[in-house]
């Protein structure tokens, strides 16, 4: 990011000073939100300013990786526009008022509701790629969890065209054979929000998909990606995140469930999400860096998904006070964001990890791909006033760790 960019978030918090090396523990009173809701906004106002007039696939200038895999570019921007409401849903829903920042979410809300009316317009110039290849199956997945974290802000408003457009567009997508991986997820989180909203539902494609993960649990909060353990982010770009939430969908209404009760299932899946919490703490270091481990590198502070996730529904483990994790997402944003320039002249983001590296790019790469780092900012659902804005800062593991204070022993769990 650069820092003139940077600096605009004094226009939302007149104190902000934001550098690279500043210790989030000691940093400003509303600094670390204004930090967050800086690069929220420099996510979507491009994205959201084209696409809400029909022009973003005319003007996203299109980036794939060096070893692209030759599927149609046009992928792309379903990927930018699912993945980046995924991560904005929640501030989304947060009420309008005539602050600087509700000024901003009615602007941005107005043009989110205008770009999904787009985005299932075969009229549209910005009509998505719903009728492609299987990564369709992916990405609608981020729009449907959208809709499930802010039904009442970007549901409810839309018109019946689009609604039932919508509908018919996640419902074709059972088209799509689903493989023994993470996608089996894709399909249960379309098909949770289909039942969450009283449409015709597949219950196979949802309880399947939800045995199939339990089965893949390797132990202490960690899930593998198919039979093979992967270390890697992918516990937070997609399994926990998304079972919790298609599991919450199955309580609430009541779905039947073959041998098993989805109440225990989600007490048990929210366990081990916040066991894998405690490790993503542990894995920040003193100065916000963290291991730029396995695949999707470039998919930047999306790693900590489920942190800002629990942290937003007040579910974090008691072992994680709000103070220290604000704080510690707060140091691990800075060391990424803080640092060469994540966004294009034009501000969109690039392929890399901190600043343009599209050589860590994978196969299936491409700058929409990146706009699932939004999902590491959804703690920003919870208002500036939230007891998780204003509890005093604190150190986070390594912080204390390596600065020779107490801090506690970790342990493995059996659940």
């Amino acid at each position: 990011m650069q820092r003139r960019h940077l600096l605009q978030a004094a226009a939302l918090l007149p104190s902000l000073s934001l550098t690279t090396g500043q210790a989030a523990a000691s940093a400003a009173p509303g600094a670390e939100r204004a930090f967050q809701l800086d690069l929220l906004r420099q996510m979507a106002e491009p994205v959201l300013g084209l696409m809400s007039r029909g022009e973003l696939q005319r003007k996203f200038p299109l980036e794939v990786s060096p070893s692209w895999d030759g599927r149609p570019k046009a992928v792309a921007y379903l990927e930018c526009f699912g993945r980046l409401m995924a991560g904005i849903a929640p501030w989304l829903a947060l009420p309008v008022d005539d602050s600087a920042e509700g000024r901003l979410r009615q602007r941005l809300r107005e043009q989110a509701l205008q770009s999904f009316v787009h985005a299932v317009d075969p009229a549209s110039p910005d009509y998505l790629l719903w009728q492609g290849q299987g990564q369709a199956l992916v990405d609608s997945a981020y729009v449907t969890n959208a809709l499930l974290r802010a039904p009442q802000a970007l549901w409810a408003p839309l018109d019946a065209a689009t609604k039932a457009r919508l509908v018919a567009e996640i419902q074709g997508l059972r088209r799509i054979d689903v493989p023994n991986i993470n996608w089996l997820l894709f399909a249960a989180m379309n098909e949770a929000w289909l039942l969450s909203i009283g449409e015709q539902y597949d219950p196979m494609r949802l309880n399947g998909a939800v045995r199939k993960i339990n089965e893949w649990y390797a132990g202490d909060g960690w899930i593998k990606d198919g039979q093979n353990f992967h270390f890697d982010y992918y516990g937070a770009f997609v399994m926990h995140p998304m079972l919790v939430e298609v599991l919450e969908v199955l309580v609430a209404r009541k779905a039947p469930f073959w041998g098993a009760k989805p109440a225990e299932l989600l007490a048990q899946a929210l366990r081990r999400a916040q066991r894998f919490c405690e490790h993503l703490e542990r894995l920040i270091g003193p100065q916000g860096s963290y291991p730029p481990i396995g695949r999707s590198l470039t998919y930047r502070t999306a790693a900590f998904q489920p942190l800002a996730l629990l942290a937003w529904r007040k579910q974090l483990p008691a072992s994680l006070p709000e103070g220290q994790v604000r704080a510690a997402l707060h140091a691990a944003h800075v060391a990424l964001w803080g640092g060469p320039s994540n966004f294009t002249p034009d501000g969109f983001l690039n392929i890399g990890f901190r600043g343009p590296q599209p050589e860590l790019g994978d196969r299936y790469s491409n700058n929409g791909s990146m706009y699932i780092a939004s999902t590491g900012l959804l703690a920003l659902g919870l208002p500036a006033s939230d007891s998780f804005w204003t509890a005093p800062a604190q150190d986070w593991t390594q912080k204390k760790a390596f600065a020779s204070a107490r801090f506690p022993k970790d342990y493995a769990v059996d659940y």
